[in-house]
């Protein structure tokens, strides 16, 4: 299933997106990037469902997310960053213990602002900047073998 196949509904204006919480962007944002990783590491190679499994789990944790905020930080729009700040400072966000209290804000903004692309429609531009953290994972990954 493709990204932009998920949602039956016409895109919002930014100002409509902009009227829901940072959470509740933040919500959807994690469904909507996870939705990514999932069908990029299937499209890698056919493997085993409990090893996508744990690779997803890899690419979606906190620490992970919290990264690629720094990937795709000088990319962004102005409006994008004011989004993702407003993910990162949202109140009421209760840390688990497998992630630190800063990497878990910014893991939070990263998924505020995927919900927001999400719900504007901006299709092309999340997989734009998904190509860029993707691209940096597999260099990562090749120079540390």
């Amino acid at each position: 299933m493709s990204i932009d196949m998920l949602s039956a509904q016409k895109p919002l204006t930014p100002d409509e997106a902009k009227q829901y919480s940072p959470l509740t962007l933040a919500f959807l944002g994690d469904s909507v990037y996870e939705v990514m990783v999932r069908d990029a590491l299937l499209r890698e190679a056919n493997r085993p469902a409990r090893e996508l499994h744990t690779q997803a789990v890899a690419h979606v944790r906190a620490a992970y997310q919290a990264a690629a905020v720094g990937k795709i930080a000088d990319m962004l729009t102005e409006d994008e960053s004011d989004i993702l700040r407003r993910g990162r400072n949202a109140s009421g966000i209760s840390v688990p213990k497998h992630a630190t209290p800063a990497d878990y804000r910014k893991a939070t903004g990263f998924e505020c602002l995927f919900g927001y692309l999400f719900l504007c429609g901006e299709i092309a531009r999340l997989r734009e900047l998904f190509a860029v953290i993707w691209q940096n994972n597999t260099q990562d990954h090749d120079n540390a073998e």
